[in-house]
């Protein structure tokens, strides 16, 4: 089980995703997701300069070894670029581990603790009426949750809505990192903020989607780290009448104290992480128990190794899974989170983004969205392949994700 090889490859499908794969002496092939949205080549370098030269002539079957070989020998630790790269290597390892057993992932990693992982898709509007028809077609697709996200009067363009963005963007659905030309130069697109217009326009558009969607339906609302803590509080306590599933990323998540005060003043459910990179990000969110569910990914976490010990942690405070999923998770990331919300104690919900067509030209994935459940199939290994020669016809093309500004200029959280 020695690793004879391993290469990046870069391709830009409809938008940018790095994918390691690593080929061990029996010819055995394991694929790792290393996109980092926006920066994506900085993990292909770290990669290709740094990591690739000591995992060549390495045991592939040692998989706990070479995470920590990787994670502590580089003293450098952290970082969502270094975790990144971690977590591609990890997760090659585990579907080439997988793939030797004749295996599922998710049998290696104890089983399967239920029949699918409950989904929850994205809806969203300029405004309510728009909103209301994304719902619907949401329900359509089969999905049994939805995260519900608006425009707000008087902006241009708001995150997590698709639709037609600032300085002239394309439409976009699968792919927020719009490549935005300023003076011949890829750029950031600039869109306005105003916490205010926001706070007060929320409550009326989730009156709107329970008053025609009922009580059952599971709702979702991302904040996107654009609240102070009190702000976050209030907006917490206004939406208390209709029943979020939860309140996501409500301020910037490197404050972990804030989120104190936070769940003093409120009882809806809070969730955060998703620009998490280590279990270190969660201790204090964790041990008080600040939070409801876990928002790292796979890809941007250290791997299954890292995720799995983290979602155990979490499950001793009662905190479930509710691991990320929009697009800039590649397939092979997704199915590595599918293998273990299929077998965690701790499962809570998966986001789920459908991929573009051409994307799955380059990714043949085998994991399965039936009645709004998620499987990742039971093909030995991750069950997702490459085509490298479709990965070819797409080029790297620089992306960014948006810069927000207030009102009056200030830099704010996008």
């Amino acid at each position: 089980m020695r690793i004879v090889s391993a290469e990046v490859i870069v391709t830009s499908p409809g938008r940018n995703f790095v994918t390691l794969r690593i080929t061990t002496e029996d010819g055995l092939t394991g694929l790792g997701d290393a996109t980092l949205n926006g920066r994506e080549l900085a993990v292909q370098a770290y990669l290709d300069s740094h990591v690739i030269p000591l995992i060549v002539g390495a045991d592939a079957s040692r998989i706990e070894d070479t995470w920590q070989y990787l994670y502590r020998g580089a003293y450098w630790r952290r970082g969502p670029v270094t975790m990144a790269a971690v977590a591609a290597v990890d997760t090659a390892l585990w579907d080439i581990k997988a793939k030797s057993a004749g295996m599922p992932l998710y049998q290696l990693l104890g089983g399967a603790s239920r029949s699918g992982a409950l989904a929850y898709g994205h809806a969203s509007g300029r405004d309510v009426p728009e909103l209301l028809d994304s719902v619907r077609k949401h329900l359509e697709l089969g999905y049994r949750a939805i995260r519900i996200q608006s425009g707000i009067p008087g902006l241009d363009s708001v995150y997590g809505v698709a639709a037609s963005g600032a300085q002239g963007g394309e439409r976009y659905d699968y792919e927020p990192a719009r490549r935005a030309a300023v003076g011949g130069r890829p750029l950031p697109v600039v869109e306005t903020w105003d916490t205010r217009a926001y706070l007060r326009h929320m409550p009326s558009v989730f009156e709107a989607v329970r008053a025609e969607f009922g009580p059952e339906l599971p709702l979702l609302h991302d904040g996107h780290h654009r609240m102070t803590p009190i702000q976050a509080a209030q907006l917490g306590k206004a939406l208390e009448p209709y029943d979020l599933f939860w309140l996501e990323d409500a301020t910037p998540a490197e404050d972990q104290a804030a989120l104190r005060l936070i769940r003093q003043h409120t009882t809806t459910p809070l969730a955060i992480g998703e620009v998490f990179n280590s279990v270190y990000d969660y201790t204090t969110l964790l041990s008080e128990r600040l939070i409801d569910y876990v928002r790292s990914a796979v890809t941007h976490t250290g791997g299954v190794t890292a995720m799995k010990k983290l979602l155990d942690l979490a499950d001793v405070y009662g905190v479930k899974s509710g691991m990320h999923g929009p697009t800039d998770i590649s397939p092979v990331g997704m199915a590595a989170a599918l293998h273990l919300d299929l077998a965690v104690h701790n499962f809570g919900i998966q986001e789920y983004m459908q991929h573009s067509l051409r994307t799955l030209e380059v990714f043949r994935t085998s994991f399965r969205f039936e009645d709004g459940l998620l499987h990742p199939s039971d093909t030995p290994g991750l069950g997702v392949e490459l085509d490298t020669e479709a990965a070819g016809r797409f080029p790297y093309e620089p992306a960014y994700l948006p810069v927000n500004r207030l009102l009056d200029g200030t830099v704010h959280d996008w």
